[in-house]
């Protein structure tokens, strides 16, 4: 996908080179397009669950907007933290940031009907979250050993279950719906499955940015067809200013154990993602390794990124994979590119009838552009778990750590016994997964025998080998 017009080889590999600028504002527009749709979706996911999003008719629904809106501001602040920099702030290469999927567990139980006074907590956990984030910065190098792809593919596979269910209530109708005739209707799955149609026939079947945005394309075929439909409500576009600067505090600080807790610790599983980002860029866009001093800015970055968005009623920011992908795709290496795609971001930010445009969408269509982003995130942590060795020491860690993060997930009335904190932290089904298995990887014996599992496996032991090669010990 390199275009010999852009600039020779060495130059597409070199982080500060520029592009002629009809190119790099394309090409800058280019990644946003990427990232846009899964940057404003976790917004549209926390409002809703705290019952002032779609369908909810809560007088606190254009809180939901100034949410989005602040999506996308403070994502393109992030962005330019981690493409120019500022100090030891940043690892001065064409990072794309966005708000992270990987908290919405978290937070979900943390407002979930609590209408937008929760919010307030929400800020206070993403505040100190993301200080813990940047102080990671510092040692992040000597941490990884903790996290192995057993760990990493097991937390991330447990955040795409953990919001499956989202998408599927979302394409029924939402929430909001629930106990009504509408909710799962012919015409709500109609309007859902048409999204789901043209993005899997655009990743299939088209190249280059046409594959790139198949979720955003999708949404808006969806859009179109349920304007035809009458679907469309465009009442709060009317109503939203053209121009509006973010607000501190606006959603207010509250600080509360579960939620610092809760933040801290998917801070740090967000850390280690950030430092296999900033690899995938350097490897797919310089051929080379990463840099110590630019992981270590990548982080800082990260956190302090994180840290202002909870000032100005944002949510977590993290490095967004797909722009690694798009990096790779396209060969052009450059920050300014990035740097570009970062303020066309911020500009989006600072209109709120885009974020009103955004809300505007029927929920059943963002349903439909939702079960294929989540799905893709259970994807991604299989493919990460493909490079396990599957031997029964790495088989016992994962029945584990999923079914016990996965149970309460799904039961969390077993715990009905615990305080409130521990009860949030717990029912997230991450957190038990991701320390249960962190423990075990670090405590439990290399080898087990062959009769260690056998017993319990009910013939089904396994003996997939990852990535090993064919000499490589079992």
């Amino acid at each position: 996908m390199t275009d010999a017009s852009i600039g020779t080889p060495e130059q597409l590999r070199d982080p500060n080179y520029t592009p002629p600028l009809h190119k790099a504002v394309p090409l800058g527009i280019q990644h946003v397009l990427a990232m846009f749709v899964s940057n404003v979706t976790p917004a549209i996911i926390v409002c809703g669950a705290a019952g002032f999003g779609f369908g909810s008719n809560s007088a606190d629904f254009p809180q939901m907007i100034y949410m989005i809106q602040m999506s996308m501001f403070f994502a393109g602040i992030a962005t330019l933290f981690q493409s120019i920099g500022i100090g030891p702030v940043g690892a001065r290469l064409p990072i794309v940031q966005g708000t992270s999927f990987a908290f919405i567990p978290i937070m979900i139980p943390l407002v979930a009907g609590k209408g937008v006074e929760a919010i307030a907590v929400l800020m206070g956990g993403i505040l100190v979250g993301g200080l813990f984030h940047a102080f990671l910065g510092l040692f992040i190098g000597k941490l990884r050993f903790a996290l192995p792809p057993l760990v990493t593919g097991l937390v991330v596979t447990m955040i795409g279950l953990a919001l499956v269910k989202v998408g599927i209530q979302y394409a029924a109708g939402g929430v909001p719906a629930i106990g009504t005739e509408e909710y799962g209707s012919g015409l709500n799955w109609f309007m859902a499955g048409s999204v789901i149609v043209v993005t899997l026939g655009l990743k299939f079947f088209a190249r280059g940015m046409l594959s790139v945005s198949a979720v955003l394309i999708g949404l808006l075929a969806g859009y179109v067809i349920a304007f035809m439909l009458g679907q469309v409500n465009l009442g709060n576009v009317g109503r939203a200013a053209p121009f509006a600067l973010p607000n501190p505090l606006h959603f207010g600080l509250e600080f509360s154990v579960a939620a610092v807790i809760g933040f801290c610790a998917m801070s740090f599983v967000s850390a280690v993602e950030t430092v296999g980002d900033v690899s995938g860029i350097t490897k797919g866009g310089a051929g080379r390794e990463a840099t110590d001093k630019e992981i270590q800015g990548a982080t800082f970055a990260d956190g302090i990124g994180t840290a202002i968005s909870g000032l100005f009623g944002a949510l977590p920011n993290t490095s967004f994979s797909q722009n690694v992908g798009l990096i790779a795709m396209t060969g052009v290496m450059s920050r300014t590119v990035v740097t570009i795609g970062a303020l066309f971001l911020i500009l989006c930010g600072l209109v709120p009838k885009i974020g009103a445009v955004i809300s505007s969408i029927p929920i059943e269509v963002l349903g439909g552009g939702v079960i294929v982003m989540f799905g893709m995130v259970v994807a991604a942590g299989i493919s990460m778990l493909s490079d396990v060795t599957w031997n029964r020491r790495n088989m016992v860690i994962f029945a584990i750590a999923l079914s016990l993060g996965l149970g309460l997930q799904l039961e969390p009335g077993a715990l009905q016994y615990l305080p409130g904190t521990l009860k949030v932290l717990a029912t997230s089904g991450i957190l038990p997964a991701a320390i249960i298995a962190i423990v075990l990887n670090l405590v439990l014996p290399e080898e087990l025998s062959n009769e260690s599992t056998e017993e319990v496996s009910g013939g089904m032991s396994g003996h997939g080998r990852g990535s090993l090669g064919k000499g490589d010990p079992v």
